[in-house]
């Protein structure tokens, strides 16, 4: 069946973070500052991994798809969140759907990639020996097509039905990008089988992501008691602190902000806590996975002496 706009709106207005004109320059410095270290932190660790061949292992491979979505869906929606703040507020009907399918898409995505991760990590740690076997780079690469489909399939979901939507009264979208639940609010047509989608594909993202993670998690914790040596259950604990932060970072924040838009008048709410999970984990993340991790350290000291002497 093809999709068609019946709407009488051609362009949308984003409200942005603040409509205090003083703010917005300092307002434009920060996000500008979030953007640029994000962008260089998982280009980064993205070309880290691709030029070292000692990172080729599958939990590389994981990583450098997290830094791949991180820095896609940074730049779907920062470039023109910077230039609401300066200048032009308003995006084109078109525009938004846009950015509005590839946003949900590399969400999305990134919850399965965390939760590819977290498999990756009890493998590891339970069955040492099958390792290679278990995690072969066919088992990663469809874990990672996996991931990537369902990620699309509900970008669809959203976008498919938000097409289907007649926007002809306010054109005024109170936040800084085209979300789902801020979009709704402008239809003058019934939104209740959207609404229905929306919390049925974020339920099942959130809810299978987050019990796969834990179930991962449980059996690693079961496996580690299990080791005598203290320094065994140590070195065992560090392979897993760095997802654990992003994995807490990343749902909790996106279940907080979801959890305040589904209540009346909390729009506001939402959209101040979603800079977390928009804005500051995507920038968060190559750092967490880098700081103590003494193969990347390894990888980054070797590169930089190829590149410099």
């Amino acid at each position: 069946m093809t999709l068609r706009n019946s709407s009488s709106v051609t362009e949308f207005i984003l409200v942005g973070l603040s409509e205090q004109s003083k703010l917005q320059l300092p307002l434009f410095l920060l996000f500008l500052g979030i953007y640029v270290f994000t962008v260089v932190g998982n280009l980064g660790l993205i070309a880290l991994i691709g030029l070292n061949s000692s990172l080729h292992t599958p939990m590389y491979f994981f990583l450098f798809n997290l830094s791949f979505i991180d820095l896609c869906y940074s730049c779907v929606f920062t470039p023109k969140m910077l230039n609401v703040f300066v200048s032009e507020n308003i995006i084109s009907y078109m525009g938004c759907m846009t950015q509005l399918f590839f946003f949900c898409f590399f969400v999305n995505s990134e919850c399965y990639v965390l939760v590819s991760m977290a498999y990756d990590r009890y493998v590891a740690i339970c069955n040492p020996l099958l390792y290679g076997v278990t995690m072969s780079p066919q088992v990663c690469s469809l874990l990672m097509f996996g991931s990537y489909v369902v990620g699309f399939a509900g970008a669809m979901a959203h976008t498919g039905r938000m097409l289907r939507l007649t926007f002809c009264n306010s054109n005024v979208i109170d936040h800084y990008l085209c979300e789902v639940l801020p979009l709704l609010q402008l239809s003058c047509t019934s939104t209740s089988v959207n609404e229905l989608v929306f919390f049925i594909v974020v339920g099942v993202v959130i809810t299978t992501s987050s019990i796969s993670i834990f179930i991962s998690y449980a059996l690693i914790l079961s496996n580690i008691l299990r080791i005598p040596s203290a320094e065994g259950r140590s070195k065992a604990f560090s392979t897993c602190g760095s997802h654990i932060t992003a994995v807490a970072l990343f749902f909790g924040s996106g279940a907080f902000t979801y959890l305040t838009t589904s209540f009346p008048g909390s729009m506001d709410q939402g959209k101040y806590a979603s800079i977390f999970y928009t804005n500051v984990v995507p920038m968060l993340n190559p750092l967490i996975y880098s700081l103590r991790n003494k193969d990347v350290k390894l990888a980054l000291g070797k590169t930089l002496k190829r590149v410099l002497f």
